[in-house]
């Protein structure tokens, strides 16, 4: 019984991280068709700010919450220069937007390597997220509990976002049909650029909860934008509650597979697992809905 109430833990924990990473993309992928390679980057971009951020407050938990919004910033920002230089003049050519948003996060990675240097750098934790929380007889560490909340939190933000303000009801206008949008007085192309600080300022945040766990290193994104991917086009394009589902789903499978198996046999029976889901259903769980006619 402990056995298994550890591993669900440890799926809900592998999975939050999995929404964090994923939920950018549920917009810029999945809301907007667009193929951003460089997400992971902009997750690399958020650990090193909060690395960056404990350099200069001592206070580590002055430091989590300073970094959780400045990675946002960040990561937004860096989401718009990108539209705006490049992703912009690509819309409707997906293959194209693979090609230089791969192009352009290889070039991130270089940069962190000149700038920090290709050695990994840890992010002090605050004391009050050390050790494991008793659950059911399974102990379950602080840092994993912690971001699993934040998951939750930011899922709960985003949709009261998109589903209350205007700003996501011209979000979701332009998704369902942006000529008809224009027509109505709505501006796609500040939409658009919203809706990419949003889901890049997210990745930004996903960065910031990974130094929790780990150590921050150039390729720290690009190791989670596969699987990030995968939960958004099982979870269906464009649909946050698929993404939720498919995260926790997907990190509650791995953590039991692995505990029988490997990390890496693991991996390669979820994705089989995966694949055999979407031969019997392409949209994912949820298929997104819409009034365009083409």
């Amino acid at each position: 019984m402990d056995i298994a109430v550890g591993q669900v833990f440890t799926g809900l924990s592998i999975g939050s991280i999995l929404l964090l990473a994923a939920l950018g993309l549920s917009l810029t992928f999945g809301q907007m068709g667009v193929i951003n390679m460089a997400h992971g980057e902009f997750i690399m971009a958020g650990s090193y700010t909060a690395y960056v951020v404990q350099q200069v407050i001592s206070d580590a938990t002055g430091s989590l919450i300073v970094s959780l919004i400045l990675g946002f910033v960040v990561g937004g920002l860096m989401g718009v220069l990108l539209e705006v230089t490049l992703i912009s003049r690509m819309y409707h050519r997906p293959l194209d937007t693979l090609l230089v948003t791969f192009g352009v996060g290889l070039i991130l990675q270089q940069a962190a390597r000149d700038i920090f240097g290709a050695p990994a750098v840890n992010v002090t934790t605050a004391s009050w997220l050390s050790g494991g929380i008793d659950i059911f007889g399974a102990v379950v560490p602080k840092t994993r509990v912690f971001i699993l909340i934040l998951a939750i939190a930011a899922v709960v933000t985003l949709s009261t976002v998109l589903k209350q303000s205007s700003m996501g009801r011209r979000i979701r206008a332009v998704v369902q049909n942006r000529d008809l949008a224009e027509t109505s007085g709505i501006s796609s192309r500040r939409t658009d650029i919203t809706t990419f600080f949003l889901g890049s300022g997210l990745a930004g945040i996903a960065g910031v909860a990974l130094t929790l766990i780990g150590s921050t290193s150039p390729t720290i994104g690009a190791s989670y934008l596969i699987d990030a991917f995968l939960v958004v086009v099982v979870g269906g394009l464009g649909q946050m509650k698929g993404a939720v589902i498919a995260a926790f789903t997907l990190g509650i499978l791995n953590s039991f597979i692995e505990y029988s198996t490997t990390a890496s046999v693991a991996k390669v029976i979820v994705f089989v697992i995966i694949v055999a889901f979407l031969q019997l259903r392409p949209q994912g769980l949820f298929a997104t809905k819409t009034r365009s006619l083409v």
